[in-house]
């Protein structure tokens, strides 16, 4: 086997590994026998419940709930309080994307079973996910119900799951979102749109608040996870809580991760074990500005976009095997890189400089982490949006976690979401505690 092929196949089993031991139980999805009614979607073999297909209108108001059904958790024991760890809820909300249409989102609610410690009423942390995909099938609400589906044709991993256990642990209540156009089948995912994220996340905390059964109000203190793409959805939510969400007053979000600058973050993945986020950053910025297209007809051959077309219904262990390492020139007609496409097209870089987070102050306290040795999500965009954020008066406690290069890009960020979540997630239940967090922007200097 070649060097390439073993390196490759070594992240992926590792990454597996982490990822399979955080979701806690196995579920393995069944491909679909039928296809023949009008309603049903089916991506790689997986069934999406008609659930997750949206109405033909939507409500006015956004946060408002459209639908929702009983979930059921992969793993959940009988307590005395009712089943361990909460009561799962699927929902489909209303949202607005970033070209001021609305649009449905799906997502989950979790009651949690265990008592809320802290003083006042019973707090709620909107979860944003990690990079999972472009599938409806990868989706994060799926991956609660089937942690591990697994078929001929995907591979997808719920790893959002363990830090959604250990909120649950610690009696605050979860809304986790699965962005625009991932789950609902009526559109495609708009992978890292700062807009369509961070308003899908925002509107999550909304709809949470009216699930029947539900005890979180708008009294109850309200945090942000999220870490990668989620670290970005977070962030970018942060920056927009003021004018989009004013009724969602935040006592603290993490952002783990961020991917600030897509310019730094689409120069990194190019060419790593990760390279299919490329086709679903493109696929993305497509749906979002349909404008964009005759510069993709121009620039990408047929590889180019046969490979778009193929990673539009992709999970993150499809894309691993399926585009692990590729160069982005071999999907352009002159075997330019994406990168050095996008530098000379202004119209692309304006786009991209759009999604730019670190441009408005954050709403409440930050805390954003980031590896030193991350080279996927660069380390340095990432240091580089608490910088911003600290020359707008942001209180930011910054926190740079120190790890050798393993020589794996993937492995070099994924290290930092697991060696940090404990301490993650404590700086965020001690905000929601109402314990004030003292911005350490003053340190910025001398911080790796």
């Amino acid at each position: 086997m070649p060097a390439r092929q073993r390196r490759l196949l070594a992240a992926a089993i590792t990454a597996t590994a982490c990822l399979t031991a955080q979701a806690l139980a196995l579920t393995t999805a069944t491909a679909a026998t039928d296809s023949s009614t009008s309603d049903e979607v089916v991506s790689r073999g997986v069934t999406i419940p008609e659930f997750y297909n949206p109405p033909s209108t939507l409500p006015t108001a956004d946060g408002t709930l459209v639908r929702s059904e009983p979930l059921p958790l992969a793993l959940s024991l009988p307590g005395l309080d009712g089943p361990l760890p909460g009561t799962a809820t699927r929902l489909m909300y209303k949202s607005t994307d970033s070209n001021g249409q609305p649009v449905a989102v799906t997502g989950a609610y979790i009651e949690p079973s265990a008592d809320w410690t802290g003083d006042g009423p019973r707090p709620l942390v909107a979860v944003a996910p990690g990079t999972l995909g472009q599938g409806d099938q990868c989706s994060a609400s799926m991956g609660l119900e089937h942690p591990l589906s697994l078929n001929s044709q995907t591979v997808s991993v719920g790893y959002e799951d363990l830090a959604i256990y250990r909120l649950l642990a610690k009696g605050v209540a979860v809304v986790v979102t699965d962005y625009v156009g991932l789950g609902a089948t009526d559109r495609l995912h708009t992978y890292v749109n700062r807009i369509d994220e961070a308003h899908a996340v925002l509107d999550a905390v909304r709809a949470a608040r009216s699930v029947a059964g539900a005890s979180v109000t708008t009294r109850s203190p309200v945090g942000l996870y999220g870490y990668s793409q989620g670290g970005g959805a977070t962030a970018a939510a942060a920056e927009l809580q003021s004018s989009y969400a004013p009724d969602v007053t935040l006592a603290g979000t993490y952002a783990g991760a961020p991917p600030a600058d897509l310019t730094s973050v689409t120069k990194a993945i190019d060419g790593s074990e990760l390279a299919g986020a490329l086709g679903w950053s493109l696929n993305g910025f497509l749906q979002s500005d349909p404008a964009l297209k005759p510069l993709a007809e121009a620039h990408l051959n047929a590889a180019g976009k046969a490979a778009l077309t193929d990673l539009s219904t992709m999970c993150v262990g499809d894309a691993l095997f399926g585009y692990g390492y590729t160069r982005s020139g071999s999907w352009t007609t002159d075997g330019e890189s994406i990168s050095d496409i996008i530098a000379s097209t202004p119209a692309l870089q304006a786009f991209l400089d759009e999604q730019r987070i670190g441009t408005l102050k954050p709403s409440g306290p930050v805390r954003l982490a980031t590896g030193v040795s991350d080279n996927l999500v660069p380390h340095a965009q990432a240091r580089q949006l608490a910088r911003d954020w600290c020359a707008l008066g942001g209180d930011v406690t910054y926190k740079a976690v120190v790890l050798p290069s393993v020589g794996s890009a993937l492995l070099n960020h994924f290290a930092p979401l697991l060696t940090d979540q404990g301490d993650a997630i404590s700086w965020l239940t001690d905000r929601l505690a109402g314990r004030p967090a003292p911005s350490n922007c003053w340190t910025m200097p001398v911080q790796p």
